[in-house]
């Protein structure tokens, strides 16, 4: 059976709130879809989006696709307009992609209210246009959209539409839940109605949004029913609450059902590629997205880690290397001893047979997050905890004196208001045997106090110059202790190749950054190979 798998990331996708791909985005952004293994990569709207039309256009010399063909989306002719002289289908052809993708109502309250025509009228638009790309040498895929809604509404009418389009000559008709408002059994009923009504030859698509968090269920269950085209969006980006996750939906289909969707195996590259268009499009990873997202293959409970260090399938469902993800195991006030030796295997440590040092670790980790750290996102603190137990010291490069922080605040506008006019840090140290004083100035406080460390270290150490802060997270805790509450962060640093994670705790943000920061810096320049002593 013939199976299409449709991305709509770079058009539908790209309606997402916040959301603003370049022309060089979506170029960057197709080769991946490609690489994903998608049959079709939607594109966008030429003649209605200026750079829609220059994507087009550039993707003619500037891409080479192996596996997925170029869509290029646009709408019937308007009402009372010969198709051949409508503007917006000539530029459906200058596109010169392979396949048409056209949106047409079939709703009759959106006919009649939105488009201002009859009934008669909407579906010669959809007979006439569909006919003149198909004469034109194109393939048609024709969305009906708000095609659920108005099924429940009218389906004879709705089910006309789709007819019009198949005698036409569409190789598709897709059936759009536009509002996003269907749910499984709402779908299997209807999809198994227009498949019946149409018979099984035609072949039947599913378009879903996500605003009652069923798009990826509602597209199994129209598969289910009979469909054989799906479309979504990489990451389930889309405007609203979102498109189908596109990566979810093969993903279920190709692991529970056992169907071959993907070219070249490429489930097995959904995790980088899912995490690639992310960079892409400025849009952070979804941590807990199913298969790819970072947390997908995480484990935190004690319970879960002794089962799994005997079998890991026990508490997975899939091997995560299929959509090549990992297994983590996560280290907080819930790890039991399975839980810290497997975590330290991923470390690379092999604590077999070690029981006492587990048991000190597992002590020393409930004890800490008693008072408010978290070891689960702060991998780098805890290796450097672990360390500590395994050789009985924690990794030195450098003794701090002392270190002061002074914000200078002038008057503001508004009452009661202030704003700051200078942040100023000092930090004392010694490195290798030399005494090292140096002044910072920064934005904040945290920025100057990063600057003076900087400053006092990368004489000694010119590994700290490619050391960047990338994320900063701040929790107050114990809130109802107001200002007195105990502040925990957490620091992400890079070197360019590699990124890791700290975790400080103090009364106040400046004390628990301050923390976090020197984490970071012992651990980055330990993952340099630099020697501590």
């Amino acid at each position: 059976m013939t199976f299409d798998v449709y991305d709509t990331t770079l058009r539908d996708g790209a309606q997402q709130e916040g959301m603003n791909l370049t022309v060089a985005d979506k170029l960057a952004i197709a080769p991946l879809l490609d690489e994903l293994g998608v049959g079709f990569i939607e594109g966008g709207w030429p003649g209605a989006i200026p750079k829609d039309t220059e994507f087009f256009r550039r993707a003619r010399t500037e891409l080479t696709l192996k596996n997925a063909v170029l869509a290029a989306f646009g709408a019937t002719r308007k009402a009372g307009v010969a198709v051949d002289a409508d503007a917006q289908v000539r530029a459906l052809l200058d596109a010169q992609t392979p396949v048409v993708t056209l949106v047409a109502k079939s709703d009759v309250r959106h006919v009649e209210r939105a488009l201002r025509t009859t009934r008669e009228e909407n579906l010669a638009m959809i007979a006439d246009t569909v006919r003149f790309l198909v004469a034109e040498g194109r393939r048609v895929v024709l969305d009906a959209e708000h095609f659920f809604d108005g099924f429940r509404f009218d389906p004879a009418y709705a089910t006309s539409a789709v007819q019009t389009a198949f005698d036409a000559g569409a190789e598709v008709v897709t059936l759009c839940d536009t509002n996003g408002g269907m749910l499984p059994a709402f779908v299997t009923d209807v999809v198994g109605a227009v498949r019946e009504a149409v018979g099984t030859g035609p072949r039947l698509g599913m378009h879903a949004h996500n605003d009652t968090g069923c798009a990826v269920a509602n597209s199994l269950a129209a598969v289910a029913a009979g469909a054989s085209h799906v479309q979504g969006t990489v990451n389930g980006y889309g405007e609203r609450t979102g498109n189908a996750d596109l990566i979810a939906v093969v993903a279920n289909l190709e692991i529970k059902h056992g169907m071959e969707l993907l070219a070249d195996g490429g489930l097995r590259e959904a995790t980088r590629i899912a995490h690639a268009v992310a960079e892409i499009t400025n849009i952070a990873p979804f941590q807990r997205q199913p298969y790819v997202g970072a947390s997908a293959f995480a484990h935190k409970g004690g319970l879960h880690a002794s089962a799994i260090k005997v079998d890991p399938d026990l508490y997975q469902h899939v091997d995560p290397v299929v959509v090549g993800n990992d297994m983590r195991m996560l280290v907080s006030e819930m790890a039991g001893r399975a839980s810290i030796e497997l975590k330290g295997r991923e470390l690379g440590f092999d604590l077999t047979g070690q029981g006492d040092l587990l048991a000190r670790v597992t002590a020393r980790v409930k004890d800490a997050e008693a008072v408010g750290y978290t070891y689960d996102a702060a991998d780098a603190s805890f290796e450097l905890l672990l360390r500590e137990e395994l050789t009985g010291e924690r990794p030195e490069y450098f003794e701090i004196e002392s270190w002061r922080t002074i914000v200078e605040t002038m008057p503001g506008q508004g009452q009661g208001r202030c704003a700051v006019a200078a942040a100023e840090a000092t930090v004392k140290l010694r490195a290798r045997g030399q005494r090292f004083v140096s002044t910072g100035e920064g934005n904040g406080p945290v920025n100057a106090l990063d600057q003076a460390l900087r400053g006092a270290l990368t004489g000694t150490y010119p590994e700290i110059a490619r050391f960047e802060l990338t994320d900063f997270k701040v929790r107050i805790l114990e809130s109802e202790q107001g200002t007195d509450s105990t502040t925990r962060v957490l620091v992400v640093t890079t070197d360019g190749e590699r990124t890791w994670s700290t975790v400080g705790v103090g009364p106040n943000v400046i004390e628990a950054s301050w923390e976090a920061l020197l984490d970071a810096h012992v651990f980055g320049l330990l993952q340099a190979g630099v020697d501590p002593r």
